[in-house]
Protein backbone atom coordinates (compact mmCIF):
# COMPACT_ATOMS: atom_id res chain seq x y z
CA UNK A 1 0.00 0.00 0.00
CA UNK A 2 1.42 3.42 -0.97
CA UNK A 3 1.97 6.31 1.36
CA UNK A 4 -1.07 8.44 2.11
CA UNK A 5 -1.12 11.75 0.25
CA UNK A 6 -1.01 14.84 2.44
CA UNK A 7 -4.08 17.07 2.33
CA UNK A 8 -3.70 20.45 0.68
CA UNK A 9 -4.92 23.82 1.93
CA UNK A 10 -7.80 23.47 -0.55
CA UNK A 11 -8.69 20.08 0.93
CA UNK A 12 -8.70 21.43 4.50
CA UNK A 13 -10.85 24.44 3.65
CA UNK A 14 -13.30 22.13 1.92
CA UNK A 15 -13.70 20.28 5.24
CA UNK A 16 -14.73 23.43 7.14
CA UNK A 17 -18.00 22.78 8.93
CA UNK A 18 -18.07 19.10 7.95
CA UNK A 19 -16.01 17.45 10.67
CA UNK A 20 -13.62 18.34 13.48
CA UNK A 21 -9.98 17.94 12.56
CA UNK A 22 -7.32 16.80 15.03
CA UNK A 23 -4.06 18.66 15.58
CA UNK A 24 -1.05 17.93 17.78
CA UNK A 25 2.19 19.69 18.58
CA UNK A 26 4.91 17.05 18.15
CA UNK A 27 8.59 17.56 18.90
CA UNK A 28 10.36 14.34 17.91
CA UNK A 29 10.50 11.84 15.07
CA UNK A 30 8.88 9.26 17.32
CA UNK A 31 5.95 11.55 18.04
CA UNK A 32 5.62 12.48 14.37
CA UNK A 33 5.58 8.79 13.43
CA UNK A 34 2.96 8.12 16.12
CA UNK A 35 0.80 10.98 14.79
CA UNK A 36 1.05 9.48 11.31
CA UNK A 37 0.07 6.02 12.54
CA UNK A 38 -2.80 7.43 14.63
CA UNK A 39 -4.22 9.44 11.75
CA UNK A 40 -3.84 12.89 13.33
CA UNK A 41 -4.81 15.42 10.66
CA UNK A 42 -2.48 18.35 11.37
CA UNK A 43 0.80 18.58 13.23
CA UNK A 44 2.67 21.60 14.52
CA UNK A 45 6.42 20.99 14.54
CA UNK A 46 9.55 22.88 15.61
CA UNK A 47 11.54 24.00 12.55
CA UNK A 48 14.52 21.81 13.51
CA UNK A 49 12.31 18.71 13.28
CA UNK A 50 11.02 19.78 9.89
CA UNK A 51 14.59 20.13 8.62
CA UNK A 52 15.50 16.60 9.75
CA UNK A 53 15.80 14.58 6.52
CA UNK A 54 13.98 11.69 8.22
CA UNK A 55 10.90 13.78 9.03
CA UNK A 56 8.83 12.98 5.96
CA UNK A 57 9.67 9.30 6.22
CA UNK A 58 8.13 9.44 9.71
CA UNK A 59 5.07 11.53 8.80
CA UNK A 60 4.51 11.43 5.02
CA UNK A 61 0.77 12.05 5.19
CA UNK A 62 0.53 14.74 7.88
CA UNK A 63 -0.16 18.41 7.11
CA UNK A 64 2.76 20.06 8.92
CA UNK A 65 2.90 23.63 10.20
CA UNK A 66 6.22 24.69 11.72
CA UNK A 67 5.66 26.70 14.89
CA UNK A 68 7.52 27.82 17.98
CA UNK A 69 9.08 31.28 18.12
CA UNK A 70 8.91 31.68 14.35
CA UNK A 71 7.60 35.11 13.44
CA UNK A 72 7.45 36.22 17.08
CA UNK A 73 10.93 37.36 17.99
CA UNK A 74 11.21 40.74 16.29
CA UNK A 75 12.33 39.41 12.92
CA UNK A 76 11.75 41.62 9.91
CA UNK A 77 9.29 40.75 7.17
CA UNK A 78 12.16 39.87 4.82
CA UNK A 79 13.76 37.58 7.43
CA UNK A 80 10.47 35.83 8.05
CA UNK A 81 9.89 35.45 4.31
CA UNK A 82 13.34 33.90 3.82
CA UNK A 83 12.70 31.46 6.66
CA UNK A 84 9.28 30.62 5.26
CA UNK A 85 10.70 29.84 1.83
CA UNK A 86 13.27 27.50 3.41
CA UNK A 87 10.62 25.72 5.47
CA UNK A 88 8.34 25.32 2.48
CA UNK A 89 11.26 23.82 0.57
CA UNK A 90 11.75 21.43 3.50
CA UNK A 91 8.13 20.20 3.08
CA UNK A 92 6.20 22.55 5.39
CA UNK A 93 2.58 22.67 4.22
CA UNK A 94 1.92 26.06 5.80
CA UNK A 95 3.69 28.56 8.04
CA UNK A 96 2.62 29.67 11.50
CA UNK A 97 3.01 33.42 11.86
CA UNK A 98 2.04 35.76 14.71
CA UNK A 99 3.85 38.72 13.17
CA UNK A 100 2.22 41.80 11.64
CA UNK A 101 -0.57 41.82 9.07
CA UNK A 102 1.93 43.38 6.68
CA UNK A 103 4.14 40.30 7.04
CA UNK A 104 1.20 37.94 6.55
CA UNK A 105 0.19 39.80 3.39
CA UNK A 106 3.76 39.52 2.09
CA UNK A 107 3.78 35.78 2.69
CA UNK A 108 0.40 35.41 1.01
CA UNK A 109 1.63 37.45 -1.97
CA UNK A 110 4.33 34.80 -2.37
CA UNK A 111 1.64 32.07 -2.24
CA UNK A 112 2.83 30.79 1.16
CA UNK A 113 -0.09 29.45 3.25
CA UNK A 114 -0.22 31.17 6.63
CA UNK A 115 -1.77 30.08 9.92
CA UNK A 116 -2.28 33.12 12.15
CA UNK A 117 -3.08 33.35 15.86
CA UNK A 118 -5.76 35.12 17.89
CA UNK A 119 -7.13 35.16 21.42
CA UNK A 120 -4.38 34.39 23.93
CA UNK A 121 -1.20 34.84 21.90
CA UNK A 122 1.66 33.98 24.30
CA UNK A 123 4.16 36.35 22.67
CA UNK A 124 1.62 39.21 22.77
CA UNK A 125 0.01 38.39 26.13
CA UNK A 126 1.11 41.63 27.77
CA UNK A 127 -1.49 43.46 25.62
CA UNK A 128 -4.37 41.27 26.81
CA UNK A 129 -3.56 40.97 30.51
CA UNK A 130 -1.17 38.06 30.62
CA UNK A 131 -1.78 34.33 30.36
CA UNK A 132 -5.52 34.25 30.78
CA UNK A 133 -8.66 33.90 28.68
CA UNK A 134 -9.43 36.54 26.09
CA UNK A 135 -12.96 37.40 24.92
CA UNK A 136 -14.94 37.15 28.17
CA UNK A 137 -16.36 40.65 27.70
CA UNK A 138 -18.23 42.05 24.73
CA UNK A 139 -15.35 44.44 24.08
CA UNK A 140 -12.58 41.82 24.11
CA UNK A 141 -14.72 39.33 22.15
CA UNK A 142 -15.15 42.02 19.49
CA UNK A 143 -11.36 42.48 19.50
CA UNK A 144 -10.84 38.76 18.81
CA UNK A 145 -13.38 38.93 15.99
CA UNK A 146 -11.60 41.94 14.49
CA UNK A 147 -8.27 40.10 14.69
CA UNK A 148 -9.78 37.14 12.85
CA UNK A 149 -11.28 39.27 10.09
CA UNK A 150 -7.99 41.18 9.75
CA UNK A 151 -6.11 37.89 9.36
CA UNK A 152 -8.63 36.74 6.81
CA UNK A 153 -8.28 39.98 4.83
CA UNK A 154 -4.49 39.71 4.99
CA UNK A 155 -4.68 36.30 3.31
CA UNK A 156 -4.22 33.79 6.14
CA UNK A 157 -6.01 30.53 5.40
CA UNK A 158 -6.34 29.52 9.06
CA UNK A 159 -5.87 30.79 12.58
CA UNK A 160 -5.34 29.25 15.98
CA UNK A 161 -7.86 30.67 18.43
CA UNK A 162 -6.55 30.16 21.95
CA UNK A 163 -8.36 30.26 25.32
CA UNK A 164 -11.47 32.08 24.11
CA UNK A 165 -14.97 31.29 25.45
CA UNK A 166 -16.50 28.48 23.42
CA UNK A 167 -19.62 30.44 22.46
CA UNK A 168 -17.53 33.38 21.24
CA UNK A 169 -15.17 31.14 19.28
CA UNK A 170 -18.08 29.28 17.66
CA UNK A 171 -19.78 32.52 16.60
CA UNK A 172 -16.53 33.79 15.11
CA UNK A 173 -15.77 30.52 13.32
CA UNK A 174 -19.17 30.65 11.62
CA UNK A 175 -18.35 34.12 10.31
CA UNK A 176 -14.98 33.51 8.70
CA UNK A 177 -13.81 31.51 5.70
CA UNK A 178 -10.62 30.58 7.56
CA UNK A 179 -10.06 27.20 9.13
CA UNK A 180 -10.28 27.95 12.87
CA UNK A 181 -8.09 25.82 15.14
CA UNK A 182 -9.27 25.68 18.74
CA UNK A 183 -6.85 25.49 21.62
CA UNK A 184 -9.04 25.75 24.67
CA UNK A 185 -11.77 27.50 22.65
CA UNK A 186 -14.45 24.82 22.58
CA UNK A 187 -15.75 22.51 19.87
CA UNK A 188 -17.43 25.09 17.65
CA UNK A 189 -14.31 25.60 15.54
CA UNK A 190 -12.88 23.44 12.78
CA UNK A 191 -10.03 21.65 14.57
CA UNK A 192 -8.89 20.79 18.09
CA UNK A 193 -5.26 21.39 19.05
CA UNK A 194 -3.27 20.01 22.00
CA UNK A 195 0.42 19.55 22.80
CA UNK A 196 1.74 15.99 22.77
CA UNK A 197 3.41 16.54 26.16
CA UNK A 198 -0.03 17.12 27.69
CA UNK A 199 -1.73 14.24 25.85
CA UNK A 200 1.09 11.88 26.92
CA UNK A 201 1.30 13.09 30.51
CA UNK A 202 4.85 14.39 30.14
CA UNK A 203 4.17 17.87 31.49
CA UNK A 204 5.52 17.91 35.05
CA UNK A 205 4.14 21.36 35.79
CA UNK A 206 0.60 22.67 35.86
CA UNK A 207 -1.60 21.46 33.03
CA UNK A 208 -3.68 24.06 31.20
CA UNK A 209 -7.44 23.90 31.72
CA UNK A 210 -8.07 22.73 28.17
CA UNK A 211 -5.56 19.87 28.26
CA UNK A 212 -6.68 16.25 28.46
CA UNK A 213 -4.14 13.66 29.63
CA UNK A 214 -4.46 10.26 27.94
CA UNK A 215 -1.35 8.53 29.30
CA UNK A 216 1.10 8.96 32.20
CA UNK A 217 4.42 8.60 30.41
CA UNK A 218 6.18 10.75 33.02
CA UNK A 219 5.82 7.89 35.51
CA UNK A 220 7.12 5.44 32.90
CA UNK A 221 10.13 7.64 32.20
CA UNK A 222 10.77 7.88 35.96
CA UNK A 223 10.70 4.09 36.15
CA UNK A 224 13.09 3.79 33.20
CA UNK A 225 15.44 6.36 34.74
CA UNK A 226 15.47 4.45 38.03
CA UNK A 227 16.32 1.26 36.14
CA UNK A 228 19.05 3.12 34.22
CA UNK A 229 20.64 4.37 37.47
CA UNK A 230 20.42 0.90 39.04
CA UNK A 231 22.11 -0.69 36.02
CA UNK A 232 24.92 1.89 36.01
CA UNK A 233 25.43 1.39 39.76
CA UNK A 234 25.67 -2.39 39.38
CA UNK A 235 28.16 -1.94 36.56
CA UNK A 236 30.36 0.33 38.68
CA UNK A 237 30.16 -2.12 41.59
CA UNK A 238 31.19 -5.04 39.36
CA UNK A 239 34.22 -3.11 38.14
CA UNK A 240 35.25 -2.25 41.69
CA UNK A 241 34.90 -5.88 42.84
CA UNK A 242 36.48 -7.45 39.76
CA UNK A 243 33.24 -9.21 38.81
CA UNK A 244 33.45 -7.56 35.40
CA UNK A 245 34.84 -8.45 32.96
CA UNK A 246 34.32 -12.18 33.25
CA UNK A 247 36.10 -14.80 31.16
CA UNK A 248 33.30 -14.75 28.59
CA UNK A 249 33.88 -11.04 27.99
CA UNK A 250 37.55 -11.49 27.12
CA UNK A 251 39.21 -12.21 23.77
CA UNK A 252 41.36 -15.34 23.95
CA UNK A 253 44.76 -15.87 22.35
CA UNK A 254 46.58 -19.13 21.63
CA UNK A 255 49.16 -19.81 24.33
CA UNK A 256 51.97 -20.31 21.80
CA UNK A 257 51.17 -17.03 20.11
CA UNK A 258 51.12 -15.30 23.47
CA UNK A 259 54.54 -16.79 24.39
CA UNK A 260 55.92 -15.69 21.02
CA UNK A 261 54.68 -12.16 21.62
CA UNK A 262 56.03 -11.99 25.16
CA UNK A 263 59.43 -13.24 23.98
CA UNK A 264 59.70 -10.16 21.77
CA UNK A 265 59.21 -7.71 24.60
Amino acid sequence: MGKQLRPTVHDLLAMKGKRQLSMLRVVSLEEAEAAEAAGIDLISVPPELLFDPRFRDAAPGRFAIPGGEYGQSGATTDEILRSAVKMRAASADAIYCAASLQTIRRLRDEHIPVCGHTGLIPSHATWTGGFRAVGKTAETAALVYKQVKDLEAAGAFSAEIEVVPAEVAAAISERTSMLMISMGAGSGCDAQYLFSEDVLGLNRGKYPRHAKVYRNLAAEYDRIQAERIAAFREYATDIASGAYPEERHRVSVDSEELEGFLSRL
